[in-house]
């Protein structure tokens, strides 16, 4: 698996719903992280982890829930943030669902633009294939970024280290 795979899906994980069964994973994924050699990704997303491990599992839960599921600022769904067009927004929905479908996969229990499993469908593919899924994306991951840093979320950093490998995808294609 590439770093960037990697990285992909250690995000993909650490923005995903922390319930019981994602906390007893966290060690797994602290573990596959000291296999980044990115030492500023690697620190980023640690970071990420050390606060998430000091906070009480079911006040971070709490928290995960406030940012993403109550919060019509910042959520997972990254066509939602386009929300004054629902032609536009429909039309990206299916472009999501066309990447699945084009790699042989399908969603099933969320929506296609789900970002998680958007980085888990670009952590899969090709380099080729996961830089056009990135660059669709990046305008909203963007937009999903600095909202989070705005309301003092640790998964800012999240994005941060998406954009990074995004950023590094597309310098690689120059």
């Amino acid at each position: 698996m590439s770093e960037e795979s990697l990285l992909l899906h250690i995000c993909a994980y650490l923005l995903s719903y922390p319930d019981a069964e994602w906390q007893s994973y966290l060690p797994a994924v602290k573990d596959e992280l000291q296999k980044v050699k990115q030492t500023q990704l690697k620190e980023t997303l640690s970071d990420v982890i050390a606060y998430i491990e000091g906070e009480d599992p079911a006040e971070y839960e709490d928290e995960f829930v406030r940012v993403f599921d109550f919060s019509g600022n910042t959520h997972l769904y990254l066509a939602a943030y386009n929300r004054s067009n629902e032609g536009q927004q429909a039309d990206q929905l299916l472009a999501y669902k066309q990447f699945f479908l084009d790699n042989g996969f399908d969603v099933e229990k969320e929506l296609p633009d789900y970002l998680p499993a958007v980085l888990e469908l670009a952590a899969t593919v090709s380099p080729e294939e996961r830089k056009r899924i990135l660059d669709y994306a990046k305008d909203k991951l963007e937009i999903l970024r600095q909202r989070l840093i705005d309301a003092k979320q640790v998964q800012a950093f999240i994005l941060d280290a998406i954009l990074s490998v995004a950023g590094r995808e597309e310098r690689e294609s120059v």
